[in-house]
Parts: C-alpha cells; structure tokens; sequence
C-alpha cells in the first residue's frame, strides 16, 4: 500500500506534545485512514512533486538503493519541476550506509559535491558593466554570465557508481515514458511562470511555457517534453559523458555565447573538465545526536551546525514552541552563523576555510555566550579565527535572495539513505533552455564585486571556482551511527534557518517529522528576524520589537522533505508550502 502524507497550513487543531500546544491540521490520504497512520516499514521517498515521489518508488519496488531512486526522481523533477532543478544545474548529496561488513557497528557516510563551476573565462569583472558598476541581480539572475558548468550528471553518475544495484539506463524510464505522455501542469508551476519577467523574453523558453497566444501555460495543461524524453534517452544509453562532449555541451556552450541577454564565453572545454567531488562529511555532536551536513563550498553544514552549538546551552525541550523566547534564541544564534558564513565560507578548492575553527566547541561556546536572554545583539560580526584562517577576507554581505531548488529524501530497504538538495538557481535559472532542460544562474551566487579596499572576498569569481551555497541536506544518527532523520529544503540562503528550525522542532521539541516541517517558519541572516507571514507568529511581533528585534512579515516558503527513523518505521514528512508527497511501504 502507498502511503502519502499531507499537512495543512491553517494551523487550527490544538495537540499537546511536549507540554506545549501546537495548532497543526494532519490530513492522511490514499489509504491512511486517520492521521496516526504515518508510518511505514520498508522504504520511503519524498520529493517535491508526485510524479517523481511515484518514479522513485517504483525503483525501490524493483530492488534500487537509495541513490537509484534519487535518480530516477530527478530525472522526474526536471521534466515536472523545470523551474526548481535538473540535468542544467547542480546538486550536494549526503548518502548514508550501515556498514554490515564490519564486527564493530557503524555506518559511512558520503559527501557528493555536484555543484556548478565557473567557466574558463570567467573573472572578477563577470557581473560587472563596462562602467565597471555592479549589473543589478533583477538583471544579472537570467542570461548567460550567470550559468555555470552543470554538475548534476557526472556527480549522480559517480554516487550510482559506488551505490547503485539497478542498471543505469533503468533509472530514465520513468521520466522519459512521462515526457512523451506528458504531465498536467500544476498550480504552482503555472504560477510561477505568470510571476516572472523574464522567462517569455527567452525564445524556447517562450516556446514551451506559454501557449501560441502568449499566456502562461494553464493550470492541467497537458505539457510534452519530446526534446528532453530524446536527451534524456541518451544519457541513459550513453552514460553523463554524452552530456557533457559532444552535440549536447556545443548546444549549451552555443546557447551561453549567443543569448540576446548578457552572454559569456563558455566552451565545450569547460564541459568536459567538469569532475564531481567526494568531500569530508561534516559531523557534529549536538546533544546526544550527531548532526552530519556537507562541507563547503556550501556554506549550510557549517552554518547549521554552529546553530545548534550556540543553542546547545540552552534547554530547549523545556522552551515553548514558537515562543519568543525560543524565536530570539534561533534568531540570535542565526546571526552569529552568518556573520561567520558570509565572511569565511567559499570554495575550498580557491580559499583556506578555517572549517575546524568554525566548528571548534570552545569557540562556539564563547560565540554563545554573547547571547542574552533578554536583548537583541544587532548585526553580529564574525569571530576571530586568525589561529585558524590563513589570509583575511573582505567583509561580505552574503546574498538575500529566493532561489528555485528541491530536496529529496530516499531510505531504502537495506538501510541506506539519501539526502540531496538539488536547484537550478533562480525560478527557472538562466531562462536558457536547451534540448528541454533549463540551464542554471548559479554563477550569481558569486559576489558581484571581488574586492574591497584591497582586499579580496572568499565567494569572488574565479575560473573553475563553484559559487558559495547554503544548500543544507542533512543526515542525523544516533551515537552508536544508526539512521534517525533525513531534511533538507529549498530556499535560498533561508535554507540554514529552515533546516535548523527543523531539526530543533524534530529533536528538542519531539514533534513528528510531519509537524515539525509544516511548523512556521523564523530564522534571522544577520539582518531582520523574519516570521512567515499568516500563521501565529504574527502575534508575538510586539515581544520581539521590545526584546530589541526589528522584525520583517513575509512568505517563507520552505520545501522541506524529511524522513525520520523510528523503532516503528519510517516517518516521512512533505511541506505543505509546495506539492511535495512522502510516500512509502
């Protein structure tokens, strides 16, 4: 039986749990009878779009991984979820396993680094005019300065390598077969593409989008993507290689160079130089937990995890949920972690990051101890790690933009999980599409300017440098290593807060993993404290101005897709901001 579960935003049915009430609405659907059949006890995926919950599915009912459904449920998101990721960007993947083959327990866990990098010619002036002023972002985010080398393939193709059981080519079908069937299209994608400005300026993009008379592709309109079915085809016959040499990465590099908006010089050189790495997972002891994220070049394990450190301290399973006593707490800690994030983090392969010093103990304990109970700190300034860094950085004032991504989560039945966080960019990335698939704007996840008064930034612009992140897939284990949890989101550099908001809700407060996602959202860059706007936190906005907070009102529209373990079984959890489904047997 397949089981998806759904939550409401209305935020109207009281549940005590953890001697606190919580307003959450659980609906249970397709074949859940009532809302406390959320478990199941084989296998789980969630992600971001049914279609592509069901295509993941289906692989682990054939005997796939964990990574053979995220395959398969990629290749899905791409066709249905054009504006989110795909095939034309990049992607960080945590994948967990149980290491049977040892007397000792234990498990390994691995970092696949699939994000994006600057072509060949790329240089500090990339997103500078000939005046040598800043292209503003509303400009610079569409076009050809902002696409960087995908990285998506050859990282998918590398993990299927070390984990995959079912063949390569298998893992296309269902995204193909889709392709020339076609999908409805959904609300939230129709609504996207009548939101934006510059998607119909774009020749194919204006071709597939909109229909003959220029309007915005209904809702339920039956929309085929033969070129991606064929691309998609041969990447399954010919393996990632085919995508990046060839006639596939001259379209791109063409499509780049030629562009009416902004173009830039990439060959199909950089194309076929593009390596995935494996990196250093990045645990970190969080009360009795072990909280696992990715290392940099994404700046989110890091900043995650001194999130939770700086709270450590601080008892939160005896702190209200939702209270503003705990919202000035994750607000704070939120601050100090950006400070830190947005002045050290970048490309480790370009810039010494004093990894080890951000996540010292010591050093976090006494980034804590500036927190006061009581009153707001203002803009927190990042912690001097001179013992630790190598050079010093120019201040930088990190990014504040909503970016376009998706996260999925996948427990297989052998026990292995995936956590990965995928985007394109920007709604749609550079508007350029090619042979059915959108190419990326990650490049403007660059600064813009390189310099100041000298001195260089960690996140500037270099050749083959991939752009700072703030993707956060996270895997959460047990001090003996066993599997607990499974979150990620979307959401810009807000995918620190909501990550962390997650994990405290989940962990400390004990909610389901359905409840803690679907709880509202609150974080703070180190600029104002934002609380989603229409949900109950509105009403504390008076205690946090007195408590020192100036405080911004606004959609906080998170993709969390979660997966927790329990001794029962798998617990999934999809947002209900976005389309998203957990689904399972």
């Amino acid at each position: 039986m397949d089981f998806i579960f759904l939550i409401s935003m209305n935020y109207v049915t009281p549940m005590i749990r953890t001697g606190v009430f919580i307003t959450l609405t659980l609906l249970a659907l397709n074949g859940c009878g009532n809302a406390n059949a959320t478990l199941v006890k084989k296998h789980m995926v969630v992600a971001a779009n049914p279609h592509a919950a069901k295509a993941g599915l289906t692989i682990l009912r054939e005997g796939g991984s964990a990574v053979d459904a995220a395959i398969a449920i990629q290749m899905t998101l791409t066709l249905v979820e054009p504006q989110s990721s795909g095939i034309g960007g990049g992607a960080f993947m945590l994948h967990y396993r149980p290491n049977k083959e040892s007397k000792r327990k234990g498990h390994i866990i691995n970092a696949y680094d699939g994000r994006e990098t600057a072509p060949s010619s790329a240089n500090k002036d990339l997103f500078l005019d000939r005046q040598g002023k800043k292209i503003p972002w509303k400009k610079r985010k569409a076009g050809g300065k902002g696409v960087g080398v995908p990285g998506l393939l050859r990282m998918l193709e590398l993990s299927h390598k070390h984990h995959g059981k079912l063949p390569w080519s298998r893992l296309f079908e269902p995204a193909i077969k889709l392709a020339r069937k076609g999908f409805a299209v959904s609300p939230r994608l129709n609504a996207l593409i009548k939101r934006d400005r510059h998607l119909k300026n774009f020749p194919q993009s204006r071709k597939f989008f909109y229909t003959k008379e220029g309007q915005p592709l209904p809702i339920g309109f039956r929309l085929q993507n033969l070129e991606l079915a064929n691309t998609l085809q041969e990447i399954a016959k010919k393996g990632a290689s085919i995508f990046y040499t060839g006639p596939i990465a001259r379209d791109i590099a063409k499509a780049v160079r030629n562009t009416h908006h902004l173009p830039a010089k990439m060959n199909v050189s950089d194309l076929a130089g593009y390596q995935p790495k494996m990196r250093g997972v990045l645990c970190t002891a969080y009360r009795q937990w072990s909280i696992c994220g990715m290392p940099p070049p994404t700046s989110g394990g890091i900043a995650v995890a001194q999130m939770l450190k700086i709270l450590e301290p601080f008892d939160f399973s005896r702190i209200p949920v939702g209270s503003t006593q705990a919202i000035h707490l994750v607000a704070e800690a939120g601050k100090l972690a950006f400070a830190d994030r947005n002045h050290y983090v970048g490309d480790p392969d370009y810039v010494t990051v004093p990894v080890a010093g951000l996540l010292d103990p010591v050093y976090l304990a006494s980034r804590s101890a500036t927190i006061s109970a009581d009153k707001a700190m203002g803009k927190a300034k990042p912690g001097n790690l001179a013992h630790y860094a190598q050079g010093t950085f120019a201040p930088d004032k990190g990014d504040n933009r909503p970016i376009s991504t998706s996260h999925i989560s996948v427990v297989d039945s052998r026990g292995n999980g995936v956590s990965m966080t995928t985007s394109i960019g920007t709604a749609f990335g550079s508007r350029l599409m090619v042979r059915g698939f959108m190419l990326n704007d990650e490049l403007t996840d660059f600064a813009p300017i390189s310099h100041v008064n000298g001195r260089p930034k960690a996140n500037r612009v270099e050749p083959g440098k991939r752009p700072r992140s703030s993707m956060s897939p996270t895997i959460v284990t047990s001090e003996d290593g066993k599997l607990l949890m499974l979150i990620g989101s979307p959401g810009g550099s807000s995918i620190i807060g909501y990550v962390a908001k997650t994990l405290i809700a989940g962990l400390d407060w004990n909610l389901t993993m359905q409840e803690a996602i679907a709880l509202p959202n609150f974080l703070n860059k180190n600029r104002k404290t934002e609380l989603e706007k229409g949900t109950n936190l509105e009403t504390i906005v008076p205690k946090l101005i007195e408590l020192g907070h100036e405080v911004r009102i606004r959609k906080k529209v998170s993709g969390l897709h979660g997966i927790r373990v329990r001794a029962e079984g798998l617990e999934g959890g999809a947002d209900p901001r976005r389309e998203g489904q957990a689904i399972g047997d």
